[in-house]
């Protein structure tokens, strides 16, 4: 059996993981927990450790989009993606894309600047 390189090993994150993944206080994801209901990572033992998957992950990014990168309001936003999810998911992954795309060119820009 051949080892697959591609796959996420780590099948759970903390807090403080994902706080950090998107530049977040640990407050702000608990609060988007209250606002969103499908928003509900794992919790574990008396302490209500939270426990974050990938799927998680893929909400918060929708969310961080939503509110963060485009400046809606948490109700607008709730609403947006209650009414369609897909469409949002696909936007934000054309939006991450050309914020990916516009990094490169940059990175581009200053090596072309140097060499001039």
């Amino acid at each position: 059996m051949a080892l697959n390189l591609d796959k996420n090993l780590k099948l759970y994150y903390s807090i403080k993981e994902v706080a950090e993944m998107f530049d977040l206080n640990e407050s702000t994801l608990r609060y988007w927990e209250r606002e969103f209901p499908f928003l509900r990572p794992k919790t574990t033992g008396s302490a209500k450790i939270r426990q974050y998957q990938e799927k998680d992950i893929e909400q918060i990014r929708l969310i961080n989009n939503l509110v963060k990168v485009r400046g809606f309001k948490i109700a607008a936003a709730r609403k947006i993606l209650t009414q369609n999810k897909k469409g949002v998911d696909k936007r934000a992954d054309v939006l991450e894309r050309l914020i990916n795309v516009r990094t490169e060119l940059q990175a581009l820009k200053k090596q072309l600047d140097y060499l001039q």
